[in-house]
């Protein structure tokens, strides 16, 4: 699995996602009758599934709930061989037609450069957006796997434009930290940055859901937009597992961990990980806004 946090004295490189569907077409002779169609298995037997794959978590996969198809959809990447793959296969196979398995290309991993590049000891990630408490201090949210490796951040890769501190973290389980602004000469306006002179107005926050379209701003590819595929993710990074992501199919790559996701002036999350690139397309995950929002007490503006 591929975290969006990046080394500053290295690159991130990331194949394209490609996804492998098996099907079968099944004719009945003329005379006999079709048999009934099978229902769709309910939201409470997709969840209970969700629940059995937890049984199988290696570093790798990655398993959500497709709505639109009424199954759950388990994404193998390259590295998900052997002992590991003979583990997730033996519970998919016992859960039937209720899941649909997909290989995807390279690492599913974490990325860490609302949108901007921010820099914290070695590592570059995205800042995600700007919040405020109700006392009126200034935050900005990120990736937790960002939060983890730096208790100072930078506006520049040279360390000399402090932004703040890490005031809270979480990861894994969660993929969420806040840092709190230090530098009161530093502005923080409640938009996303659109990389071309621009800016989207944040005004709210709201729950991402299967369908919708959606952009992310990123410190290292800037903004790209695709479609909500899935939410209540479940991904198994090698650090460790983070559940309740939103699933997308919009590319990203190393420094782009803790950027934006949002529709129109709502925010919907923060990049979190996932496989592929901006060359040839990819997945990417996201921590929904609203968790972070309440773990924090604090508000988008």
């Amino acid at each position: 699995m591929r975290r969006t946090r990046t080394p500053l004295h290295t690159g991130a490189a990331v194949l394209a996602v490609s996804t492998l569907t098996v099907g079968a077409l099944l004719n009945a002779p003329a005379t006999q009758a079709a048999p009934p169609a099978t229902a769709p298995p309910s939201p409470a037997t997709l969840n209970a599934t969700v629940h059995t794959l937890d049984t199988a978590r290696v570093p790798g996969a990655a398993w959500a709930i497709d709505s639109r198809t009424h199954q759950v959809v388990v994404s193998l990447d390259q590295s998900v061989t052997g002992a590991k793959l003979a583990r997730v296969s033996a519970v998919v196979s016992a859960l039937g037609a209720a899941v649909r398995t997909e290989q995807v290309a390279g690492a599913i991993r974490t990325y860490i450069a609302g949108g901007d590049a921010i820099y914290g000891g070695q590592y570059r990630c995205s800042l995600g957006f700007n919040v405020r408490n109700s006392a009126g201090q200034y935050y900005f949210l990120t990736a937790g796997h960002c939060g983890n490796v730096a208790s100072t951040w930078y506006a520049n890769s040279a360390h000399t434009t402090v932004l703040g501190t890490t005031a809270g973290s979480s990861f894994p389980g969660n993929d969420y930290a806040i840092v709190r602004y230090t530098n009161t000469a530093v502005a923080h306006p409640g938009t996303v940055d659109l990389y071309n002179g621009t800016s989207q107005d944040i005004t709210s926050a709201g729950t991402a859901y299967v369908g919708e379209s959606v952009c992310r701003s990123g410190g290292t590819t800037g903004v790209h937009c695709g479609t909500v595929t899935a939410i209540n993710a479940t991904v198994n990074y090698a650090e460790g597992t983070v559940t309740g992501l939103i699933k997308t199919n919009i590319c990203s790559e190393g420094g782009d961990s803790g950027g934006t996701l949002y529709d129109g002036t709502t925010a919907l999350g923060v990049a979190s990980g996932g496989s592929g690139n901006c060359t040839s397309g990819g997945t990417t995950y996201f921590q929904p806004i609203t968790e972070a929002l309440s773990a924090y007490q604090v508000s988008v503006y």
